[in-house]
């Protein structure tokens, strides 16, 4: 039972920015990038060590965006080609952000997370999480015009796209990897009736795409005992913007039909609705409370966190509480606007208030 999690992105510092553009570029060879690289994920480790976090991540700093690994290591992605998509803040302020796009057979380069895992093994001798893109997530990168031609049907690409998680959740948990959470906002992106049009101009049915993401999902994490399946559920996280908002309600099948044991859930402003829909969670599972934001600099205030967790405790018995910032601090490379400072504050804020709130009821 970890108290205290990261949803899985920290803040890139600028060094490993410039290096990757180098790289892109020419400029910085492989095995030079891999060193800035490493040298990044020592820090990011270091940072959630000296904060207190019983388990950590690699920070994902050898991705461009959360789902960079995918894209990345197999063979059939337009990494800019699919559809853009709006995320917005409070103001009304946009960014637009373009999607992979499947243009040809998928077919693994190498393992997506297997070079992540094992050299944070070797740096920690804390529990270590490694982030998995879901298949519902990747869904979006199917286009009914653009990707026909190297599959007919999404169903079709689906297919091949299990395939590929179920083997890389093999490999983890071969190299010895028992934590592995599924990334998976999409599943929040049918709350929200714009993006539900923009599935079925695609050629998605929104409603048979939530029955078929759970099936899709207990496919790929099968039955391994002894590993801890989590997944994440937020309303998109980009440079502080977001994408949809809208309460769990609509889809509480997710609590109830599939086999994750902890569910990392954004809860830290009021897009996210209440605690209600909490009660369909099953009573062996674990529901990782993301009170602390990753979007904002301003700092919660302890006071604040425990009367949030007490509201929920009123909901889900505190035994199965955990807590987290609401999502990942850098999504994508450019990260969220917040200082290297007001990260650590957060990470720190949130291994203090799990201690003090939550320890007493283990």
């Amino acid at each position: 039972m970890y108290r205290s999690d990261v949803v899985g992105s920290l803040l890139r510092p600028a060094y490993l920015k410039e290096a990757r553009q180098r790289h892109e570029s020419g400029e910085l060879s492989d095995s030079e990038f891999k060193r800035i690289e490493d040298r990044a994920v020592d820090e990011a480790v270091a940072l959630q060590e000296r904060a207190g976090i019983d388990v950590v991540t690699d920070g994902e700093m050898r991705r461009y965006a959360f789902y960079g690994h995918l894209v990345d290591a197999t063979e059939g992605f337009d990494k800019l080609g699919g559809w853009a998509i709006p995320f917005r803040n409070e103001a009304g302020e946009e960014l637009v952000q373009k999607r992979p796009l499947v243009v040809s057979r998928l077919r693994r380069k190498r393992h997506m997370c297997a070079e992540e895992f094992t050299y944070l093994r070797a740096r920690t001798s804390r529990p270590g999480k490694t982030t998995l893109v879901s298949a519902q997530q990747a869904a979006a990168y199917y286009d009914g015009d653009k990707s026909k031609s190297a599959y007919p049907t999404i169903d079709a690409y689906l297919a091949d796209l299990v395939d590929l998680l179920r083997g890389e959740v093999e490999e983890l948990i071969r190299l010895g990897c028992v934590y592995i959470q599924i990334d998976s906002p999409q599943y929040t992106a049918l709350l929200d009736p714009d993006l539900r049009d923009g599935y079925r101009k695609r050629g998605n049915d929104p409603d048979r795409l939530l029955d078929l993401s759970i099936e899709m999902d207990n496919a790929v994490i099968s039955n391994h005992p002894g590993i801890t399946f989590g997944l994440h559920l937020c309303r998109g996280n980009n440079q502080s913007k977001f994408y949809a908002r809208g309460d769990y309600g609509p889809i509480t099948k997710v609590f109830r039909q599939t086999r994750f044991q902890r569910f990392l859930l954004e809860y830290d402003d009021e897009r996210s609705g209440g605690f209600e829909p909490l009660t369909q969670v099953p009573d062996d599972r674990t529901i990782v409370l993301g009170l602390v934001s990753s979007k904002q600099a301003a700092l919660e205030s302890k006071s604040e966190l425990i009367h949030r967790i007490k509201e929920a405790s009123a909901v889900i018995p505190s035994e199965r509480l955990a807590l987290s910032p609401q999502c990942g601090f850098a999504s994508t490379m450019e990260g969220n606007l917040l200082t290297l400072e007001d990260q650590e504050a957060k990470l720190r804020l949130v291994a203090e208030t799990a201690r003090e709130c939550l320890r007493d009821e283990e």
